[in-house]
């Protein structure tokens, strides 16, 4: 039983997803307490390489309040934990198919630790996303047309 904590949804609108991979996430204990509270914003952050590493910038995790002067910087970087054979493999992705990688999930596991889902994704077009959408509205529409002759 996992508990979610955030997840970005603009993600399948923006992008296609392909593939996902769990990853550990290092973090401070100012911020596991504020990710308990469940106040956490992955809608605009991204993962990158550097190095040999991967990184996740521009998550969101809000200080928490009473730890006053021992606190975290909300935007930091965070280091994400990965087995070498799946940073290869992102890394591959991402030079080879320019694909990007894209945070979907951040949640906490069985055993109370946080973990981050990330998916390679590829960017839409904006025909895609009209695509999407008109194939949503049809399934819809079939979907009531079947209901009223049933």
């Amino acid at each position: 039983m996992t508990k979610l904590i955030a997840e970005n949804r603009r993600a399948r609108f923006d992008y296609f997803l392909e593939e996902t991979i769990e990853a550990g996430i290092v973090l401070t204990g100012t911020e596991v307490k504020a990710l308990r509270l469940g106040r956490a914003n992955i809608a605009e952050s991204y993962a990158s390489a550097e190095g040999r590493e991967f990184i996740l910038i521009n998550a969101y995790i809000p200080e928490y309040g009473p730890a006053n002067r021992f606190n975290h910087e909300p935007k930091r970087h965070r280091k994400l934990l990965l087995h070498r054979k799946q940073i290869d493999k992102l890394i591959g992705a991402i030079q080879r198919e320019g694909r990007t990688v894209v945070p979907t999930k951040l949640y906490f596991d069985d055993k109370g630790r946080a973990k981050l889902e990330l998916a390679v994704a590829k960017g839409k077009k904006i025909h895609d996303k009209r695509q999407v959408e008109a194939d949503r509205d049809w399934a819809r529409d079939k979907a009531r047309l079947m209901r009223d002759k049933g």
